[in-house]
């Protein structure tokens, strides 16, 4: 059956299309109607990314090329092309969305959940009950910052960190609903924070910490600091814990593990037109449950954890990332240097008093949960990660082609 992705042009997106690819002959790509030649942008990521040329001649011919807008309903297309596009798919890849961490929450509700209800009506209306895969993200643990966050769980109790994170939540709990009420199976994956060594490139989407970057030359220059050559680097205090750390996945792996994470669910999944409605849950769902998920009816094998049928995996890497190598990073991104501190200072500078307006990213250097991935290692092994996510690494797809401070 035919196979629709959502956000093919984005960070996580573009690996995804190159790895389906292997696996799929052609595929039908939803692109934002007016951001510009998907196709030649799509070609130029292969391109830069080491893709064989073979594979990129025949980029036209296997692609199809859909433009939509994600925020209207229908996407935005007509009745008809709304009931061909549904009626094609077979299974649909929902990745698009706004990680804006400083964004309006109604600006992000309007991409990121009413977006999402939209795929769900494409879903829908499928007569060939289209398997559903959401990209969510693994911050949908909101503001606890400590502990285990577990794939069962979906609260708000915690509060959040910043509206991106809450957008992503309501959007899960309705990705929840419609599973539950249409009686689909949906796979829910969350990814940590996505990062690369793929050096950075002005024809590439922007590298998720490249925002930071910015966020930081941008409060720079409005408190007067100068980013010259001699020029006296500015000092900082940012509120975190000196035994902080954040989880950082390459997104190259995490794009291969949830394609993986697909086929084996796809292996399972009931025959088109099956329902899974009025399907019961008989196992436990709760942290201290050592089985990695109940079986639904028409899936067999782990993961599916309500009576609809959804199936939620945190796709993140085996090892976290300390705060101080964040601090080291941050550093050699901007002329600033970067002191941690326990709390927010009573004498803040101008500059530290500008971060309040940030708090969307400052957060996180508070944070020492750790995301549980049980799941993920019962499938496919505890194999450690091929990739090692340290300074160098990080460094590689942020600084590539210019100095390196520090």
């Amino acid at each position: 059956m035919h196979v629709a992705l959502t956000g093919a042009t984005g960070f996580l997106g573009l690996r995804l299309l190159r790895r389906l690819l292997t696996t799929h002959p052609s595929l039908t790509v939803l692109t934002h109607a007016g951001s510009g030649d998907a196709l030649s942008r799509i070609t130029r990521f292969f391109a830069l990314s080491g893709a064989p040329e073979e594979l990129i001649r025949a980029l036209p011919g296997r692609l199809r090329v859909v433009e939509t807008s994600l925020e209207e309903p229908r996407l935005g297309l007509s009745r008809s092309a709304f009931r061909e596009l549904a009626g094609s798919l077979g299974t649909i890849w929902h990745s698009a969305g706004s990680i804006n961490l400083e964004g309006d929450l109604a600006h992000l509700r309007r991409t990121n959940v009413e977006g999402t209800r939209h795929v769900l009506d494409l879903a829908a209306a499928g007569r060939h009950a289209p398997l559903v895969h959401h990209v969510s993200t693994a911050f949908v643990a909101g503001a606890r910052r400590e502990g285990v966050a577990y794939e069962d769980e979906l609260s708000g109790s915690h509060g959040f960190e910043n509206a991106y994170e809450r957008s992503k939540f309501e959007a899960e709990r309705l990705v929840r609903d419609w599973s539950r009420t249409h009686g689909r199976p949906v796979l829910v994956l969350r990814p940590s924070i996505l990062v690369t060594d793929l050096p950075p490139d002005p024809e590439l989407p922007s590298h998720p910490l490249q925002v930071i970057e910015q966020i930081l030359r941008d409060s720079l220059r409005t408190t007067g600091h100068q980013d010259l050559p001699g020029a006296d680097r500015a000092r900082m205090r940012m509120v975190g814990h000196p035994y902080g750390h954040l989880n950082l996945m390459p997104v190259e792996e995490a794009a291969d593990v949830m394609v993986r994470l697909s086929e084996h669910h796809a292996a399972r999944a009931p025959a088109p037109g099956v329902s899974t409605r009025g399907a019961t849950n008989p196992g436990p769902t709760t942290p201290e449950a050592t089985n990695p998920g109940p079986t639904t009816p028409g899936f067999t094998g782990p993961g599916f954890t309500t009576p609809g049928g959804v199936a939620t995996y945190h796709v993140v890497h085996h090892h976290d990332v300390p705060v101080p190598a964040i601090v080291a990073l941050l550093e050699r991104l901007v002329p600033l240097d970067l002191d941690v501190v326990p709390e927010r200072p009573g004498d803040a500078t101008p500059l530290e008093a500008l971060m309040d307006f940030y708090p969307g990213f400052t957060s996180y250097l508070r944070h020492r949960r750790r995301f549980d991935d049980t799941r993920v290692r019962t499938l496919f092994g505890a194999r450690p990660s091929g990739y090692r996510v340290d300074l160098d690494y990080l460094c590689a797809g942020l600084l590539r082609g210019r100095p390196v401070r520090g």
